[in-house]
């Protein structure tokens, strides 16, 4: 099964990404881990990524597309794909098509994790992590047991991450939007799209994504 994973950053694709590798042995292609793995092959594909990305220029749809190429032909025709971050045009969307059918593939389905904006804010903005063991949590839904000592390793030092603000949540929020916006048309077309809360608990989100998958 091959499916297309949307959702802006902090909505969890990440996390239901991994949980759907380790459920079902799917394979994620995440187009920023194939540029830093193709990057650093020694191929003529990793060459050319190299000198792009060392200009500091955008990679072309053309190299994406050879990359996800590339992947597919290595995968097991057992091994189903998960696509983040791709397509993200129009232009992709149809090429991915093409590269499936030549290996005789297609898109089962198109998850989109939904959000509420203002929740996501407040969902990204409040969290913080242990600085010594990484133990997440929360300012509102989340504190530690004992005020300022972290309840995996007793550590009293925090951290927050320095792009977690109101300001950059909702920058990436349009942009997500924007991105999403010219491929979203040509899959519910096809009838594929389906949208799962993504706002939910973890498990539950999981749960909607086994449903959606069983029936797809």
């Amino acid at each position: 099964m091959n499916i297309i994973l949307l959702g802006p950053p902090g909505a969890g694709k990440g996390t239901q990404a991994n949980v759907l590798v380790e459920h079902h042995g799917m394979l994620q292609l995440s187009t920023g881990d194939m540029l830093r793995e193709t990057r650093k092959a020694d191929t003529e594909l990793g060459r050319r990524v190299a000198a792009v990305m060392d200009a500091g220029e955008l990679v072309s749809d053309e190299i994406v597309s050879a990359m996800i190429d590339t992947k597919l032909g290595e995968m097991g025709d057992d091994v189903g794909a998960i696509f983040d971050g791709y397509p993200r045009t129009a232009a992709q969307a149809h090429s991915l098509d093409e590269i499936l059918a030549k290996h005789g593939r297609k898109l089962a389905v198109v998850i989109e994790l939904g959000v509420d904006e203002d929740a996501l804010v407040d969902r990204i903005t409040g969290r913080f992590t242990c600085a010594n063991c990484g133990a997440g949590y929360h300012d509102r839904h989340k504190q530690p047991a004992i005020a300022g000592v972290c309840d995996k390793c007793g550590s009293t030092e925090f951290k927050r991450r320095p792009d977690d603000t109101e300001e950059t949540v909702r920058t990436r929020m349009a942009e997500y939007r924007a991105k999403t916006a010219p491929i979203l048309p040509i899959y519910e077309e096809r009838g594929i799209v389906q949208r799962v809360d993504g706002m939910a608990a973890i498990g539950d989100v999981t749960k909607a994504i086994e449903k959606v998958l069983a029936s797809a």
